[in-house]
């Protein structure tokens, strides 16, 4: 009975150190754009693929129109629409397919949102005028571009 006892003492003292160890916070890589979790996103860039959500990667004309509506204080609905470009979900961190992606959505410069469906609703934001963009991304999560030009609309918006 006593084994026992030490050896579930023991087994508690080094799980609690390991799990300790394990659970500490690590600090973002250098241009790491945003924390994924404070979005409710899962956070894929570990493991062996990394991500440059900077990079731009050539491809086919597309084109994306956006429509913000507002949906109270700190919160707008946007629309998106791309063109040459269809959402894919099923797809994301897969490989680069042509005309596959999805959308990073941006709010005086902080990314708030990946989306991967044509409506968005964001909430939290500061009331006032506001710089609203949204890029079409790839699976793999660079920036789509055609002919070094990345396909992305940029609008102003008030939130109320």
């Amino acid at each position: 009975m006593k084994a026992n006892l030490l050896l579930l003492v023991i087994g508690l003292f080094f799980g609690t150190g390991a799990g300790f160890l394990l659970g500490q916070q690590v600090e973002a890589p250098a241009g790491h754009d945003h924390d994924h979790a404070a979005h409710g996103e899962p956070h894929d860039d570990a493991g062996p693929m990394t991500h440059d959500h900077s990079a731009l990667l050539e491809g086919p004309v597309a084109s994306v129109a956006v429509t913000a509506l507002p949906d109270g204080p700190g919160a707008l609905n946007v629309r998106i629409v791309p063109t040459g470009m269809t959402f894919a979900p099923e797809a994301v961190n897969a490989a680069h397919v042509a005309g596959q992606g999805h959308a990073h959505v941006y709010v005086n410069g902080v990314k708030e949102a990946r989306v991967y469906g044509e409506w968005v609703h964001l909430s939290g934001l500061p009331s006032g005028p506001a710089t609203l963009r949204v890029t079409l991304n790839a699976n793999s999560h660079e920036q789509l571009a055609h002919d070094g030009t990345p396909i992305e609309t940029v609008t102003e918006v008030v939130i109320p």
